[in-house]
Parts: structure tokens; C-alpha cells; sequence
């Protein structure tokens, strides 16, 4: 396989500023919640943030007052001129956050590290959820984030739900994204690699994306075996095992547990 694109190399594991400003991070998360998610309430902002409902809505105003998001007369918030995304992606995204974060949290305890989960947007894949570890050194909240679905190891495991005609058609017929992904791909490698993937049931990123995190990870499907979303179990690669047979069984287990819950959802996975 070609080597990564070097917007992806040479990472440290991402630690909170030396002098973070509150109001601007929980600002941000709250753009990635309108785009993620479509629809947003007050009280719904204020327990993402873990704020006051009077603070989610000051920050709320504020966004609306520099057009990222608008407010319908239901009071609820959208997402505004300022944002952009596909808007057919945003409620079924919400409603799979919904249905997963329960079973996430669960994997998390089980496992003290921490637990992601994405969907593929093309050749890339996107943070969606993220449950923390509690560990001091821990592999940080990716909620917003995007990857090359290529090297992520929930990326890798949704392409694996794919044939090698749809792998082919995605990379080697789409133009490469802002970042060159595809042109980095070569196609038979990769092909090989999910192959592999399929057979053993997981896919794995030893710092393929960020220097210092390593994960291991299985693609979630509907009812029908629909590929819906990738789930990962993230570590410090120093923490990483060598056998990752407990952390799949873990991983499968929880995949199934969710798969009678997950109807499959039009707009989630895009080609």
C-alpha cells in the first residue's frame, strides 16, 4: 500500500491545551453536534456539554447570531448557513448515536479504554460518538474528527464489508478528496488487506493516523447486513496487546448485541 499522505503522519497523541478556553471548546463541539446530528434543544446541548441549560443557550445565541445556526419555531436549533453537510444524514445520525452510547459505555468500562464509533463518508470516515477511558494516559475525545477511511481501523472494517467491485469503483473511480486520500491508495494492496479483514472479522491501525494510537475495530450492520458504522476500541499504542483475540471477542459481542437495534439507515453510509 502507498504510503499515507503526510496530513495523516507524524501526530503526537492529542493532550488538552496547556490553557484551554471553556467556552470556546464547548462553542465548537456544539457546531460538530448541529452538524452531526441536524437538530439540537437546549437541554440537549447543555448535557452534551455538561453546562447549565442558561449557558447551552447563551452559546447557542451566539451561533445563531453569527449564522451557524438557526432556530425554528419549535425552538430548536439548526444548522445555519455558516455550516454545510448533506442534510439527509444528520436524523439517522442521531438516531444511531442514540442506540449506540449505551453499549459504548458499556465496552468502555469493560475495557478502561476508550471506544469510538464512525461512518464512512466516501473515502473518509467521521468521529460520530467517542466514550472516553479514565485512564490519565488515554486516547482523547475524536468526536468531529475525520480519517481516511483507508487507514482508520473502523474505516478499514466497513470497506472490508465491501466487494472489490464497489472498493474499486470508490477509490478508482471517485477524484481524490481536498486531501489527495485516493490518489494515495494502491487499490490491489488494499484490496489484499480487507481481504484479511473479512476472513478474521477486525481490522487494526497501529499508527496509521496519529503517532502514539494504535485501535482495533469491527464494522457494525443492520438487521440486513447493511454496513452501518465502524466501532473501535482506541489505545495508547504502548497499551496496545499484542493478542487482540479478548479485545475482538468484546468488539463482536457488542456488535452483535446492537445489530437487532439498527434498522438500516439511508443516508449514513455514502458511497
Amino acid at each position: 500500500m502507498a504510503e499515507a499522505h503526510p496530513t495523516w503522519q507524524n501526530y503526537d497523541v492529542k493532550t488538552t491545551p496547556p490553557y484551554p478556553l471553556a467556552s470556546v471548546d464547548n462553542a465548537l463541539l456544539l457546531l460538530h453536534l448541529l452538524r452531526d446530528q441536524g437538530a439540537l434543544g437546549v437541554s440537549e446541548a447543555a448535557e452534551a456539554l455538561g453546562t447549565s441549560p442558561s449557558t447551552a443557550h447563551r452559546l447557542l445565541a451566539m451561533l445563531v447570531f453569527r449564522d451557524f445556526a438557526v432556530q425554528d419555531k419549535d425552538r430548536s436549533y439548526h444548522p445555519g448557513p455558516g455550516l454545510s453537510g448533506p442534510p439527509q444524514e444528520r436524523r439517522p445520525l442521531q438516531r444511531l448515536r442514540r442506540i449506540l452510547l449505551p453499549h459504548m459505555e458499556l465496552l468502555a468500562e469493560q475495557v478502561d479504554e476508550t471506544v469510538t464509533m464512525v461512518v464512512r463518508l466516501g473515502v473518509q470516515v467521521r468521529f460520530i460518538a467517542t466514550v472516553e477511558s479514565t485512564q490519565v494516559l488515554r486516547v482523547g475525545d475524536r468526536q468531529g474528527s475525520a480519517l481516511p477511511a483507508h487507514l482508520a481501523s473502523g474505516g478499514k472494517a466497513m470497506l472490508a464489508a465491501l466487494d472489490d467491485a464497489e472498493v474499486r469503483t470508490l477509490y478508482g473511480g471517485a477524484a481524490p478528496d481536498s486531501d489527495g486520500v485516493s490518489a494515495q491508495v494502491d487499490l490491489d494492496s488494499l484490496l489484499a488487506e480487507l481481504r484479511a479483514i473479512s476472513r478474521r472479522g477486525y481490522a487494526v491501525n497501529r499508527e496509521a493516523t496519529e503517532r502514539g494510537v494504535s485501535a482495533i475495530g469491527v464494522c457494525l450492520k443492520a438487521v440486513d447486513g447493511y454496513p452501518v458504522a465502524g466501532l473501535s476500541i482506541a489505545t495508547p499504542t504502548l497499551r496496545f496487546p499484542r493478542q487482540l483475540g479478548p479485545l475482538y471477542e468484546l468488539l463482536r459481542s457488542t456488535a452483535e448485541s446492537v445489530s437487532s437495534e439498527i434498522t438500516p439507515i439511508a443516508g449514513v453510509h455514502v458511497s
